[in-house]
């Protein structure tokens, strides 16, 4: 056997405290490979001794046997002995068994780890050392088991070391396995201040249990891996002479994440933008704070797995603010699911330098930034619309760009990228096609094109092309730059125009339902009136009963479908009062169910602690049951309309301004009706509010629904939102303000009373109980009543029904017959029932003079138009009631008589 030097090594002695087997004897001589071993190997040595037992056992049993039975016998034992020695022999040779078979499997394991490189240590518990191979006998400086120090007494040094070994020693003992790298100065086997060796090495020292059936054992491994560190050292050295060659380049180098996040940034780059390289680390910046025009940077749009590379010219901003003309190029390479990565984007500082041709530059410097700063599309064609050229805002308002001249792209597939094309961008490309022709022709008339942009949101722009040589005969230009396009983005233009047509018309609509309203609820004011006559005079089971209440009952629908037209336009009358939203919602509850049916299911979703609002309860209610029937009908099949509260504070800033996409500004009660029916299409989305516009059929929609809804919500102050997706439902948001009630103020001191208390005490403490309400059936009175009322046949059936319960009627068909009654005096007046609208002087007018003759006359207004149209007619504080037209007479006479109560 060879040491680690190469020379004879010894033989090996085992311990002499411990009596040596033959097998540890063999076991202790070094091999050949260099390797020391004396673990046990444990022989069959019993079992041979016992088989000679049986044997002797058996020819002493024998000889006390007869012969004749003892030939038997032994020719019985021979041929067991037979059959089970051509057993052994198959078994041999089919592999079954083999001879030191264990022995031959542990050589090749043996040699395996013999000449590994890395050094190997086996210790038993006790630190016993059992096994260690050539390269650990190397590392030791070891040639037998008695002068072979253990990892713990080799590895010795510097607390870092020391706190190592221990480490490792613990887990040993704990049975776990642990892996360390400590650093020694000098080497394992080198003698400190040798010339031309290293001055220090790195070592990997690694522990593990080995399962052993009898005593346990620890695997110690210690591998050199001082030239690994090297690798590694000289690695980062280089990536560190990279970085600082980028850092110090004399151009400017950047990536961009896709979210616009700056995810590097070099120091040259650092520095012409005025920041602290250290502040501007991975997600230091973002793109909008060094250039906030540059946002089709991240929008540019490629093929998977292609690689783009675009230039850019534009100005980037300086911390102080200022900015630096640069150009960029920009590369991005996309994913094979379409999604680019980060980019590799190269900067070139374009300021004023000392160069020699410095006019020239300085003149391509400001043509650029105009180019790429203009606010229009500005870029060059060829006759058949792909592009040459383009500035920033082309390539934001169409979403492409035009190819590089130093690149070739590949799609997906390996094939050579398609140059961008306009045509790709419109959606009708007949005008751009012909606009193009013109161009290209040499036809200088730049008429604007007006087309649509491919993609969501239904952007548009308007177009003007004209040929880039200015149609100047024997000015030849460049085929792939034949023609000028200039670009303007008209999508916000065009949606302001749509909105202010649909003002108009919903404007025009509302004014045309005001202006009929007073006439035709004066003509329904006397269909109603005369049927309420003809009623008190026939008796139910008269034959001409029932035809008279189909005769009110169709004038009543009349009337109906002329408050949803004052609905629509803002112009009916309100009575808002302080609500809670969840109470009038559950009070709806049945009606609801009935009006819904069985396959509908409602849910009702209450938010905790909903503001109060300020409402007409009525109307609100109009709202809700108008939005559950159209509900109802978009799902045919049945399913599920949820109606949800819920608090929405003010969403600052971002507050949709139109009301629409969005909560308003300021504290607001959202309730939600969603059903899951059929959905809107988008193409009907702006159509659903305009008034008899209805997707039903003849008969069974008046189209007024969703009008009405829409008047009564803007006329309370608030906003309606609607969001729909075909095939899975409908949510219309309705957005009302939150009422914050205003504290009375007390009166600083109140008159006392006469026991003591002040005024205001006293009237609390003696306001009566609510009084209860009067029976309905009670409709009699007494006093003098002036009815004015410009149409006959409405003050004829107002004055017969008034006089038939006792009133004394004294009528005028204009303000001015009115008037002159008051100034005659001869019957006190108690009230006075009014037109609003009247020839020579309306209601408001006849007011004001009556009051300068009875200050105290009390007025009942009764009129087609909303009571807001002419209270700013009359002085503020002005204290009337008003009956809306048409009434029936029952309401006549119920306001005619609380009224006088009062």
């Amino acid at each position: 056997m060879a040491d680690v030097t190469g020379s004879p090594a010894p033989t090996l002695k085992a311990d002499p405290a411990r009596p040596e087997s033959a097998s540890e004897i063999l076991a202790v001589q070094p091999p050949v490979n260099g390797s020391i071993d004396r673990s046990e190997q444990p022989g069959r040595v019993g079992l041979l001794l016992m088989l000679a037992g049986l044997l002797v056992g058996a020819a002493i049993g024998l000889s006390f046997v007869a012969n004749e039975q003892a030939q038997a016998l032994i020719v019985w034992l021979l041929a067991l002995l037979a059959m089970a020695g051509v057993f052994f022999l198959f078994a041999l040779a089919i592999g079954a068994i083999q001879l030191s078979g264990s022995n031959a499997r542990d050589d090749i394991t043996r040699a395996i780890v013999d000449g590994g490189p890395d050094g190997a240590l086996v210790v038993e518990d006790g630190g016993r050392l059992i096994y260690a191979n050539a390269s650990y006998l190397r590392l030791a400086g070891g040639d037998s088991f008695t002068n072979l120090a253990p990892v713990e007494r080799i590895f010795v040094g510097s607390p870092e070391v020391s706190e190592a070994v221990y480490r490792l020693s613990q887990a040993a003992r704990d049975g776990r396995p642990h892996t360390e790298e400590m650093r020694m100065a000098p080497p394992l086997g080198q003698v400190a201040g040798l010339t031309g060796e290293r001055d220090f090495g790195w070592y990997r020292v690694s522990v593990r249990p080995l399962p052993r059936p009898r005593r346990a054992a620890s695997l110690w491994t210690v591998a050199d891996v001082t030239a690994e560190r090297e690798r590694q050292e000289n690695v980062f050295q280089e990536l560190q002479h990279a970085i600082d060659y980028l850092d110090h380049a004399p151009a400017g180098f950047l990536s961009i994440s896709p979210t616009g996040t700056i995810v590097y940034m070099n120091a040259t780059l650092a520095a012409w933008l005025g920041y602290d390289l250290a502040s501007v680390g991975s997600g230091g910046l973002h793109l909008t704070e060094i250039a906030p025009s540059a946002d089709v940077l991240i929008r540019t749009a490629g093929l998977p797995g292609e690689v783009r590379t675009d230039r850019f010219d534009l100005d980037l901003r300086r911390r102080n603010g200022h900015t630096v003309p640069v150009r960029l190029y920009h590369r991005v390479a996309f994913g094979k699911d379409g999604k680019p990565g980060a980019s590799r984007t190269f900067v070139i500082n374009r300021s004023a330098g000392a160069d020699a041709d410095e006019p020239q530059r300085a003149a391509e410097v400001r043509l650029a930034r105009f180019l790429n700063n203009s606010p229009i599309a500005i870029a060059t064609l060829d006759r058949n619309g792909r592009i040459a050229r383009a500035n920033a805002s082309f390539t934001r308002l169409f979403g492409t760009a035009p190819l590089t001249s130093d690149e070739a792209e590949l799609d997906g597939e390996g094939g050579t990228r398609a140059e961008p094309n306009l045509n790709d961008s419109v959606v009708d490309r007949t005008a751009l096609e012909a606009g193009l022709n013109r161009a290209a022709s040499g036809i200088t008339e730049a008429e604007p094109i007006e087309v649509l942009l491919q993609g969501p949101g239904g952007r548009s722009a308007r177009l003007w092309l004209s040929p880039a040589d200015g149609g100047n005969e024997g000015e030849q230009a460049d085929e792939a730059e034949r023609v000028i396009l200039y670009a303007l983005d008209t999508t916000a233009q065009r949606q302001l125009e749509q909105q202010v047509a649909q003002a108009q018309k919903m404007n025009a609509v509302g004014q045309l339902a005001g202006g009929i309203a007073h006439d035709f609820n004066n003509v329904l004011q006397a269909i109603i009136g005369y049927s309420d006559l003809l009623l008190a005079s026939h008796r139910p089971n008269d034959p001409a009963f029932q035809d008279i209440m189909q005769i009110k009952q169709n004038a009543n629908r009349a009337a109906g479908l002329v408050r949803q037209l004052l609905a629509f336009s803002r112009r009916q009358t309100l009575r808002p009062e302080v609500m809670n939203v969840g109470e009038s919602l559950s009070e709806l509850t049945l009606l609801l169910k009935r009006l819904l049916g069985e396959r509908v299911t409602l849910e009702l979703k209450h938010g905790r602690d909903v503001w109060p609002v300020k409402a007409d309860v009525n109307q609100f209610e109009q709202v809700i049951v108008n939005l559950a029937v159209n509900a109802r009908d978009a799902m045919p099949d049945g399913g599920k309309l949820t109606i949800r509260t819920e608090n929405v504070v003010d969403p600052g800033p971002q507050a949709a301004t139109d009301g629409r996409g969005g909560p308003p500004a300021g504290d607001h009660v959202l309730i939600e009706v969603c059903d899951t029916g059929q959905g809107i299409p988008a193409e009907l989305m702006e159509k659903i509010f305009e008034p008899f516009f209805t997707t039903k059929e003849i008969g069974k929609g008046t189209g007024l629904g969703l009008s009405t809804v829409f008047g009564i919500v803007k006329q309370s102050g608030g906003t309606i939102d609607v969001q729909s997706t075909v095939g899975r439902g409908t949510a219309f948001k309705i957005y009302l303000p939150r009422h914050i009630p205003v504290p009375e103020v007390a009166p600083t001191e109140a008159p006392a009373l006469a026991d003591g208390r002040s005024q205001d005490a006293g009237t609390k403490a003696a306001e009566p109980p609510p009084a209860p309400r009067r029976p309905a059936t009670d409709h009699t009175g007494q006093g003098v009543i002036l009815l004015v009322e410009d149409e006959d046949p409405v003050r004829a059936v107002n004055s017969r029904a008034l006089s038939a319960r006792g009133y004394t009627v004294l009528e005028a068909a204009s303000g001015l017959e009115a008037l002159a009654i008051v100034r005659d005096g001869e019957q006190p007046i108690d009230l006075v029932v009014s037109d609003v609208v009247m020839p020579e002087m309306d209601g408001p007018s006849l007011l004001r003079e009556v009051r300068k003759h009875q200050p105290h006359l009390k007025v009942i207004f009764v009129s087609g138009y909303a009571e807001d149209a002419f209270r700013k007619n009359l002085p503020e504080g002005e204290a009337f009631n008003f009956l809306p037209k048409p009434f029936s007479l029952k309401q006549l006479v119920e306001t005619v008589k609380k009224t006088m109560a009062d």
